[in-house]
Order: C-alpha cells, then sequence, then structure tokens
C-alpha cells in the first residue's frame, strides 16, 4: 500500500488562496483516481476532487471554479489550489489513492482553518 503524505495547510483569511500537496511513495501512474477529500467537525467526509490517471477531473459542487486538482506524475504528487477560501472550506483535507482493484490508500490530512 503506497504511504501518502499531505501538506500545504494552515491559517488563512477569507478570499485568500492555499495549495496543497500530496506526495506519493510510488509512482501514483498506478492509482486509477487520486483525490482530495475533506471532513469538517460533526460531518462526514466528502469528496473535494479527483483526478484520473487520464486528467479527467471532477468536483464539488461547493468548489467548482475555486480549487483545482493537478498531478505531476514525475514527482509522484497530487496538489490541491485552493482559491477564494470561505469559511464554509475549514476541514481537515486528506489525499487517497484509489486502485482499480484492492484498498484505497489515505494520508494522514492537514488541517485547513478560513476565518471570517
Amino acid at each position: 500500500q503506497v504511504q501518502l503524505v499531505e501538506s500545504g495547510g494552515g491559517l488563512v483569511q477569507a478570499g485568500e488562496s492555499l495549495r496543497l500537496s500530496c506526495v506519493a511513495s510510488g509512482s501514483i501512474l498506478s492509482f486509477a483516481v487520486m483525490g482530495w477529500y475533506r471532513q469538517a467537525p460533526g460531518k462526514q467526509r466528502e469528496l473535494v476532487a479527483g483526478i484520473t490517471s487520464t486528467g479527467i477531473t471532477n468536483y464539488a459542487d461547493s468548489v467548482k471554479g475555486r480549487f483545482a486538482v493537478s498531478r505531476n506524475n514525475a514527482k509522484n504528487t497530487v496538489y490541491l489550489q485552493m482559491n477564494s477560501l470561505k469559511p464554509e472550506d475549514t476541514a481537515v483535507y486528506y489525499c487517497n489513492a484509489r486502485p482499480l482493484y484492492g484498498r484505497d490508500s489515505w494520508g494522514q490530512g492537514t488541517q485547513v482553518t478560513v476565518s471570517s
């Protein structure tokens, strides 16, 4: 199972930007989808954005037009560029690697806090 390490979280004000990074211990080309999820206190974990091995992306409606997911296969890294952040974006953000077969891998999470 691949190990995933997220970074880039922090405390920002509403309207500001952050870029999250997720570095995998192995090649991300072997995964069908690399994704970002988030979990706010008292809420279920939800999908934020995903990118397939062929570069197809999808986003939660709440972040469309503000967030952008990308990948650098040579660096085994997936990014989440978050612009125009809102207080409701506050959550722990998790990186996910989903293979065609087998279990998903998860990172340990990185906290994003947006103040109003």
